[in-house]
């Protein structure tokens, strides 16, 4: 094996059979802009025909402290990560971002705690960390702040002296209240992800919406009871059941057991088209008409919600450009900047055909 370790070329190897220096030909492959075409391509030949593959990037980040990477901390598994639309489109913004500059992107999936684990964030090569929709109390902060990195957050959680992208998560549960009020509606029920870390799945009392962990379930939650109660429903009569996160089948759930609340709500709020869908089968499920029995409305706007049956009324938040957004701090970070002031990116109310006035 020694051997062949003395025989593997480098970049010395390379340089004396084109006749320029070692520099000229790490230029060649981080640098090109330094060099002319054809010198570049002379090398690159060179290389090619010797058995060079370039530098070791190991032995690059090693050398200059730089891994020139982005690590991209989850709240859950990638199975579970992938399976969500809305994460998804985040995350396709924000690896279009980052490819578009030369650096790569390093997916840790979360378990558990509510993020990855801290001895995967502390032997990660990346060297500006983001973290999407995680606790305040996941390790993996703490493991990100003793390595001294960088942080953006995506929505949560809010921490001083980091970078952040979130959307107007409490506008956006008022818009759908609102709309649904306009429409006569005064039965309702609430359809809600993750109010807390301890990710319980079921009815919640009033006690435990006053005390909620997570800030884009407390938002979203006090956007649609406080828009209800100036519209002359009362909190108390509104009842609320929290999944353990944006899941339809966990919403197909929540919603079974909403409609058969009596009254019988005419109306459900959901955070997320992920709960809306499973609501929307609940309502099939029961022989229930949607919007002739019921109107349901969701939160994000992910293209299915366009081709659901029905058409699903939703919030429209911008997924893709709040993953952009994340990318541009990321790389600004990265470039030695300093975290600006919160980003905030506006919502709107798309009405299709999950919607209609109270009969």
């Amino acid at each position: 094996m020694d051997s062949d370790r003395r025989r593997r070329p480098t970049l010395d190897t390379v340089a004396a059979a084109v006749g320029v220096s070692r520099a000229t030909v790490s230029n060649a492959y981080n640098r090109p802009d330094q060099l002319s075409s054809s010198l570049r391509e002379r090398i690159l030949e060179t290389a090619r025909s010797l058995g060079y593959a370039g530098p070791d990037p190991v032995a690059r980040s090693l050398a200059t402290r730089s891994s020139a990477a982005v690590g991209f901390m989850l709240p859950q598994g990638l199975s579970g990560a992938f399976s969500d639309p809305a994460l998804s489109i985040v995350l396709d913004g924000l690896a279009s971002t980052v490819d578009g500059h030369d650096h790569s992107l390093v997916l840790m999936p979360g378990d558990a705690t509510g993020g990855p684990r801290p001895s995967i964030v502390t032997r990660a090569q990346a060297d500006v960390m983001v973290a999407y929709s995680l606790p305040d109390s996941a390790p993996a902060l703490d493991a990100v702040a003793a390595r001294g990195l960088p942080l953006v957050v995506i929505d949560q959680p809010v921490l001083p002296g980091t970078a952040r992208v979130e959307v107007q998560d409490h506008e956006g549960a008022s818009l759908a209240a609102a709309h649904l009020l306009g429409l006569g509606h005064t039965r309702f029920g609430v359809l809600t992800f993750a109010l807390h870390p301890d990710g319980a799945t079921g009815p919640v009392s009033a006690e435990r919406r006053s005390d909620v962990g997570f800030r884009v379930s407390r938002d979203r939650l006090g956007g649609y009871l406080d828009t209800l109660e100036k519209g002359g429903v009362r909190p108390d009569n509104v009842p609320v059941w929290e999944a353990r996160g944006s899941d339809r089948e966990l919403g197909r759930l929540g919603a079974r057991w909403l409609l058969t609340r009596e009254p019988r709500p005419s109306a459900l709020l959901c955070a997320s088209d992920q709960l809306a869908f499973g609501a929307l089968q609940a309502a099939r499920d029961l022989n229930l008409t949607v919007p002739g029995d019921l109107s349901v409305v969701g939160f994000d706007d992910v293209p299915e919600a366009a081709y659901s049956d029905p058409p699903l009324t939703t919030v429209r938040q911008p997924l893709a450009d709040k993953g952009r957004r994340a990318g541009e701090l990321a790389l600004k970070l990265l470039a030695g900047g300093r975290p600006p002031r919160p980003t905030r990116l506006d919502v709107s109310l798309v009405e299709r055909a999950s919607t209609a006035p109270r009969t």
